[in-house]
Order: structure tokens, then C-alpha cells, then sequence
């Protein structure tokens, strides 16, 4: 009898922090302040602004025309001209910087850390390549107008592999802005995620630990990669099944990797892979199965920037602001590996880590870059591994990145240069419609404002 009370309390006890954590994250989601705007109606004219383009010239005192939610004409103030129905919105001594691309987070998929209910990464077991991101994605997120109003207006959310998992699934790009998530998605589907165990195991590392325990990690790490490799390779057969005989029995998982292996366009492998022997490995395995890959993380990468160039495999460098990953490396190693993989000709681009904590500071982003500016890499080409060149990566080049005739109107405007901490963000668009900069954090500045004016006041 007293064991059953105590089971019943023990499970009060825990059905009250649910309730507590849901009603928790229920209002953090009813309380953003932000809704999102309908479609560009009326065409409109920024005049007198400086717009960097990224792909080309900075234009100073240029004009750039929008339509249907699109850029249709840019240009000098002279070579420009409109036929007199447009909104004209002069913006002198502003900068216009084509929206930033965060190309590994979490965001949409997190909302607080600490509670289990709100985080929304990882699926269960360690295939999972028929697991979507875009789904999961909560439109009503408190952090997507806090990273959208320092300049972040795209982003990839990315799916985790969890503690053994292997195949994380598919994840989407998002503009950061929509009711649902239907609204948000730009590609429901970009790439498949896969995630290595660590292979830096050896006794230099774990001195303390007896042989026999160090060969057990070793055995485990080899029966993770070959079922990994035996998961590529039943897709694999699959794929080739299907494509000979239409009749074939539809498997979800193998059927959502049949993209991987298309002749015609392919879906890039995102794997997570940092240390050498994985860089390595996810080179190998891509060669043996026939996929595109694209490395994430990459903090070895400049050990192997001839092979990658000569590839053309990309890497996404998961995170400026971070540690050295080894004891002797220089502490400003992570700081200087975008200006090595640039000099070495490797394609890339600068992402933060896309940890579940990191979704609630994606707006330094271009923070990241800017450290990477300052430690050789050239403001230009910063600025670019933000914009441009994920966008190349991703896929959407032909709609996001720079300013351009015929891509999506997604900007923003500052009083000064984005990597710069000290520049305000003072406006920003998405597909031609201007949205609120407010979010939870101006929210709560603004009411503790008012408290203290309030308090000093009865003084």
C-alpha cells in the first residue's frame, strides 16, 4: 500500500512539471509579438541607399525596384527609373545587405534547452534518413525574430542524431517568416544529415584508460560505420530496385534516400565530421556509394583542403567562436580556418555549431564572421560566406545571397557595416514585406524601462 502512494506521488509529482513545462512553452509561444505581414501588393522603390550586392559592385545612391515579392531592376539612381506606381522609400545614408543564411541550426526545432517538450531535434534509433525537419519546424518560435532582427532571414534546420544515431533525416530551409510551416519552407528538402562517431581513439588521449576498454570503443565505432555503410548500401539497392521496377514495395526510410543516389540532381549528404580520420572517412564512403557530399563542422579540414578543392566538396564551418580541438593547436586555430580553406580554394561558408543551445543566438552569425575577418580572411569574402556562398551550397543561389534582378526581395538595412557589433539593424524585408523588429527580448527591455524610470521618478 505504501509503495503504491509513493508511485502515485512520484507520478503527481512528475505530471505537474509536464504540465508546468508545456504551459511554459505554451505561452512563449502565444506571446510573440510579431504577425507576419501579407503578400507585396504594391510595387516599391528604395532610392538614395548604398546597396551591396555581394555578387557584384556596391552600388552608393542606387535605386532597386521590388515586385511581387522580387528584385526587378537595381541599379544607379540615373539608370533607374519607375513609372510612377510604385511606393518610393528614400533611405539615404543607409546600407542594404542581402538577407544572411544560417546554414546549420536548430532553430524552429528548439525553443527552451532545459525542456524536454520544446526540443524537437532528434528522432529515436540510428537510421532515421525518412525523419523531416521541415515538419517539426514551430512557426511560432521566440527566437526566430530575435536572429531575424540582427539581419538572419533564411535559415537550414538541420535534424540531430541522437546519442547513437547515425542518419539524423532530411533537413529544410526556412525564411524566417509565415504562419506555419508550410509558409516558411523555401526547400521542404535539402539534404540528408549524417553524423560519425568519433575516431580519434587512442591511448594518447585516454591515458588512463586500460587496452582492453579502449579496443571495445574501437569494435563499437567499427560496428556503427558498417552499419552506416550497410544502410547506403540497402538504400543503394533500393534506389537501382525502384528505378528498374516501378511495382517495387515502397520502404519509407530507402525511399526517402532515393534522391541521394539521382543521376540528374542530386541530394547532397551533410556529414558531420571534424577530425581528420572522419573528413577521411566521409571522402571514402561518398566515392564507394555515389553520393554528393558536403562536409559540416570541418575543424580538420585545412589538413585537407588540396583533396577537398580537387573534389569540389564543400565544407559548412561549424562555428568560429569555439575551442582548438586539440591541446597543441593554436588558440586562434578555429579563428583562421576560414581564411585557410579560402586560400586553399575550398568552398565554404560559416555556420555556428547548430547546437540546441545555439538556435537562441543565431544572431551572431555575423559575429562569427567578423572574427574570421579579423584573423585573415577578407571582409569581402566574410561577408560572402554568410550570404552567397551557402546560399551556393544549399541550392538557392538562383533565389537568395545578393542583390539581384529576379531573386527574392530579402534584406535588410543598417546604418553601418552587418559585422561590425556596434551597426543597428533599422529595417528589415522578406520577399518584399517589411516586418516588425520586435521580438520577446525588446518586449521585456522595453518593460524593465519603463520600471526603472518609474522608480527613479519617486525618488
Amino acid at each position: 500500500m505504501a509503495r503504491m502512494y509513493g508511485g502515485r506521488a512520484m507520478n503527481m509529482k512528475f505530471a505537474l512539471l509536464k504540465i508546468s513545462a508545456l504551459a511554459f512553452f505554451s505561452a512563449a509561444a502565444n506571446a510573440t509579438p510579431n504577425t507576419p505581414p501579407p503578400a507585396q501588393s504594391q510595387p516599391i522603390l528604395i532610392t538614395e541607399a548604398t546597396f551591396h550586392t555581394v555578387s557584384g559592385a556596391v552600388i552608393p545612391n542606387g535605386r532597386m525596384l521590388i515586385e511581387g515579392g522580387r528584385i526587378t531592376a537595381i541599379g544607379t539612381s540615373t539608370a533607374l527609373s519607375d513609372d510612377g506606381s510604385a511606393k518610393i522609400i528614400a533611405m539615404p545614408g543607409k546600407h542594404i545587405y542581402p538577407g544572411l543564411i544560417a546554414a546549420n541550426t536548430a532553430l524552429g526545432l528548439v525553443e527552451v534547452e532545459a525542456v524536454r517538450a520544446t526540443v524537437d531535434t532528434a528522432e529515436t534509433g540510428a537510421i532515421n534518413p525518412n525523419s523531416r525537419a521541415l515538419v517539426a519546424v514551430n512557426a511560432d518560435s521566440e527566437l526566430i525574430p530575435v536572429a531575424r532582427a540582427n539581419g538572419v532571414l533564411a535559415a537550414l534546420s538541420v535534424p540531430r542524431a541522437g546519442p547513437t544515431g547515425l542518419i539524423a533525416g532530411t533537413s529544410a530551409l526556412v525564411q524566417l517568416d509565415g504562419w506555419t510551416w508550410e509558409e516558411m519552407g523555401l526547400i521542404p528538402e535539402v539534404g540528408l544529415h549524417v553524423t560519425l562517431p568519433t575516431m580519434r581513439l587512442n591511448s594518447a588521449l585516454y591515458p588512463n584508460l586500460p587496452p582492453a576498454r579502449l579496443d571495445d570503443m574501437q569494435r563499437m565505432t567499427n560496428q556503427r560505420l558498417r552499419v552506416l555503410e550497410d544502410a547506403f548500401e540497402a538504400a543503394r539497392a533500393y534506389a537501382n530496385t525502384r528505378a528498374a521496377d516501378a511495382t517495387t514495395p515502397i520502404d519509407s526510410r530507402w525511399e526517402s534516400m532515393r534522391s541521394v543516389f539521382s543521376a540528374d540532381k542530386p541530394r547532397p549528404v551533410f556529414v558531420l565530421a571534424n577530425e581528420l580520420p572522419q573528413i577521411r572517412y566521409a571522402m571514402g564512403l561518398s566515392e564507394r556509394m555515389g553520393f554528393k557530399l558536403v562536409i559540416v563542422g570541418g575543424m580538420d579540414a585545412a589538413l585537407i583542403a588540396d583533396s577537398l578543392r580537387e573534389r569540389q566538396i564543400p565544407v559548412v564551418i561549424a562555428g568560429v567562436h569555439r575551442l582548438p580541438m586539440r591541446r597543441d593547436d593554436d588558440i586562434d586555430a578555429p579563428f583562421r580556418l576560414a581564411a585557410k580553406l579560402s586560400a586553399a580554394g575550398v568552398r565554404f561558408c560559416i555556420a555556428r555549431s547548430g547546437g540546441e543551445f545555439d538556435a537562441a543566438t543565431e544572431r551572431s552569425l555575423p559575429f562569427e564572421a567578423a572574427t574570421a575577418a579579423a584573423h585573415g580572411l577578407a571582409p569581402d569574402e566574410a561577408l560572402r560566406a554568410i550570404t552567397l556562398y551557402p546560399a551556393q551550397i544549399l541550392g538557392v543561389a538562383d533565389r537568395l545571397g545578393s542583390l539581384e534582378r529576379g531573386k527574392l526581395a530579402s534584406f535588410f538595412v543598417t546604418d553601418g557595416d552587418p559585422l561590425d557589433i556596434r551597426t543597428k539593424v533599422e529595417r528589415i524585408f522578406i520577399q518584399g514585406r517589411e516586418l516588425e523588429l520586435t521580438d520577446r527580448q525588446t518586449k521585456l527591455n522595453q518593460k524593465y524601462e519603463q520600471k526603472y524610470l518609474q522608480s527613479n521618478s519617486k525618488k
